[in-house]
């Protein structure tokens, strides 16, 4: 398989290791730039099977090179309105509403809302805001005109939920291939492995719902037991330091070259 890897992604301090595992597994790959207002993907090849990695601008614009296998998995069944449907209750955020990023909310006294771009899942960071760090944001993300937020952008808000260990699973053909944590929240002691209870329920998930060929799956342990935190296009996904890169890229490409 030929890798399109996306050179300026600066949010991801571990992105250089993909490089690292592509040449130590001695596999095909271009890098390439690709400004945030790009509107296509400024590269020829002869090859089809290829797969695109960096920014959700790469994901995005590389579903429009029809003829790449497996190119990109953005959208399609990574939109909430899709897997909620099969995980329901087993979502961490179950109950959303989705609005425009400029409508007026509703906000209890001390209230907490989480709240994530809807179907656009990069333009910014979900997290847990209050009244005022809410609407702080919202007029500086309208401001700035160097971000992909607009007034109609969407945005997906629901009850703060506290969670006490969260972990990245990566999954190709139906298979875990990698699993670490990336936060442990208030005295939560650290674990190298994610446990068991942990993987059991992630390939619960994925015999519910096989999302995609290869996804990201983000999971949590709460009070109520192990949730899905949310589902990312591997296309686009971050690695931790703790992340076995060269075990995802292998995955991958074993996988889509049979």
């Amino acid at each position: 398989m030929y890798f399109l890897i996306q050179a300026n992604v600066y949010l991801d301090p571990d992105h250089y290791k993909i490089f690292d595992a592509l040449e130590e597994l001695n596999i095909d790959y271009s890098v390439i730039n690709i400004p945030p207002t790009a509107e296509k993907i400024d590269f020829e090849t002869d090859r089809k099977d290829v797969f695109v990695y960096g920014s959700v601008t790469i994901a995005r614009l590389a579903k429009q090179n029809i003829d790449w296998f497996p190119g990109s998995f953005y959208e399609g069944n990574h939109l909430y309105e899709v897997y909620s449907q099969y995980y329901g209750e087993n979502l961490l955020n179950h109950k959303v509403s989705v609005h425009k990023i400029s409508e007026e909310l509703i906000w209890k006294k001390d209230e907490l809302k989480f709240i994530k771009p809807y179907n656009e899942a990069k333009i910014f960071t979900g997290k847990v805001f209050n009244e005022a760090e809410w609407k702080d944001f919202v007029f500086e993300a309208l401001e700035n005109q160097s971000n992909r937020i607009t007034e109609d952008s969407l945005v997906q808000i629901s009850e703060a939920k506290r969670t006490i260990k969260e972990a990245r699973i990566w999954i190709v053909g139906g298979q875990i291939i990698d699993a670490g944590y990336y936060k442990f929240n208030d005295n939560t002691p650290f674990e190298e492995k994610v446990s068991e209870g942990g993987l059991s329920f992630a390939n619960e998930m994925i015999q519910l719902f096989n999302l995609e060929e290869a996804f990201v799956m983000d999971i949590c342990l709460t009070d109520e037991g192990w949730k899905i935190v949310e589902i990312n296009c591997i296309n686009s996904s971050g690695f931790y330091p703790n992340t076995n890169v060269k075990s995802i890229i292998k995955a991958l490409n074993i996988y889509f070259s049979n």
